[in-house]
């Protein structure tokens, strides 16, 4: 293993939150904390009522696992209900939106593998939050 390269432990409490595209988004395990080169990971609080806005990637399939509480992917505009315990598969360019219309947090854990070629080219978003507006349904 060359010396630059090397495992690598991130706490999820001493990361700031990502709250841009709505829940609570913070990347653990990528090429800026950790060094890694052929994806990234993090986890994702998503609270009752709340949503994190629709994008896609255009390099990266995305893998979810829903910890606690249940989510609502709008894959392509098709509905699809993740609960507790249950994986999803986004493949890439699929535009997705993740929501919880539950009364209990959602936690989520997500990896995305390949990277792109550059980190600002890995995430389009196609819609912007407001503050206190409603995802378009």
């Amino acid at each position: 293993m060359a010396e630059d390269y090397k495992p690598g432990v991130q706490a999820v409490d001493e990361l700031s939150p990502d709250t841009r595209r709505g829940g609570d988004v913070r990347t653990l395990l990528s090429p800026k904390t950790v060094g890694s080169s052929t994806g990234f990971m993090g986890v994702a609080t998503i609270g009752a009522g709340d949503w994190i806005a629709e994008h896609y990637h255009p390099y990266s399939e995305e893998f979810i696992y829903v910890v606690s509480g249940n989510l609502v992917a709008e894959l392509d505009d098709e509905r699809q209900d993740v609960p507790a315990r249950h994986g999803l598969f986004i493949p890439i360019n699929v535009r997705h939106r993740l929501r919880n219309e539950g009364d209990e947090e959602a936690f989520i854990v997500f990896h995305l593998s390949p990277l792109a070629p550059r980190p600002p080219i890995g995430h389009v978003d196609t819609e912007q939050r407001q503050p206190a507006a409603a995802p378009a349904s």
